[in-house]
């Protein structure tokens, strides 16, 4: 299979891995040569079959887990390994210390959203998920990472106006947008929102 997406330096990068397990809900992989970053979103290819995956852990450099990653697919309901899969088990690979994962649990959703960057047009793309501290915007065409940006979430009837930097960026899927100067009001406004999403 081919995982793609951007690395640990920001960079992009393409490139064949070979697949060790999986489940419905995700995949070990092995031969992977690029450093990846924990909880960043990278595209895997299998056949015609393209699919999102979180990495949720890397094998350290010098660990026998060296080129492993383990992968969290984020449409377990999308066909891709076209097989019927059991459900995957608990997955209790400890790579980083749990104090330097993402703070915020992001919630499944499809939210309208408009990016605007300075000096450039109005960007629309749909948030696939989201937490207090940022989402995941779909885009064929993505931002480079550290762009900024202000960014307007249709939160139902509402719009919620914030300000956004492109934390991760993975060609042909989107954009990690981590939201920046929240006020207590606007932070109130996405709490009580994600509340109506569980």
């Amino acid at each position: 299979m081919r995982i793609f997406g951007t690395d640990s330096q920001g960079k992009i990068f393409s490139e064949t891995a070979t697949l060790l397990d999986l489940s419905q809900h995700g995949a070990r992989l092995s031969g992977v040569r690029v450093q990846l970053k924990v909880d960043e979103i990278i595209g895997v290819t299998h056949g015609n079959n393209k699919v999102r995956f979180r990495v949720r852990w890397a094998g350290e450099p010098g660990t026998p887990a060296e080129g492993q990653v383990g992968l969290l697919n984020l449409h377990p309901d999308k066909p891709f390994w076209n097989a019927p899969l059991p459900e995957g088990g608990i997955d209790n690979f400890q790579s980083t210390p749990a104090s330097d994962r993402r703070q915020s649990v992001r919630v499944k959703c499809s939210i309208s959203v408009e990016l605007h960057p300075t000096g450039q047009e109005v960007i629309w793309g749909n948030a696939s998920d989201l937490s207090h501290g940022g989402c995941f915007v779909e885009m064929s065409i993505p931002l480079k990472t550290g762009s900024k940006f202000g960014i307007v979430l249709w939160l139902g009837a509402n719009k919620l106006r914030l300000q956004g930097v492109a934390a991760s960026s993975s060609p042909g899927f989107g954009i990690g947008v981590c939201f920046t100067n929240v006020s207590p009001e606007d932070r109130e406004c996405l709490r009580q929102h994600l509340k109506s999403l569980l």
